[in-house]
């Protein structure tokens, strides 16, 4: 398929991309909004416990199943 007329090809077309993509980066990174330091310390205490309650359950469970197969494979 033939085209005629002025054709603009534009070249480097990576670069101003990648260039719109950081101005759009810089620009959405300064609309973020943080939180505050108390809750973030509040956030931080409750993955803590759920985490160490998390491996108390599951180090229960290992054992009793470890001592469920030692006792049918004894």
């Amino acid at each position: 398929m033939a085209v005629t007329g002025n054709v603009k090809v534009k070249k480097n077309s990576n670069q101003k991309g990648l260039g719109k993509f950081f101005r759009e980066l810089k620009a959405e990174a300064k609309r973020i909004t943080w939180s505050s330091k108390q809750d973030v310390k509040k956030a931080t205490l409750a993955v803590a416990t759920f985490s160490f309650l998390f491996v108390i359950f599951v180090g229960l469970l290992d054992y009793g199943f470890n001592n469920l197969y030692k006792l049918i494979f004894k």
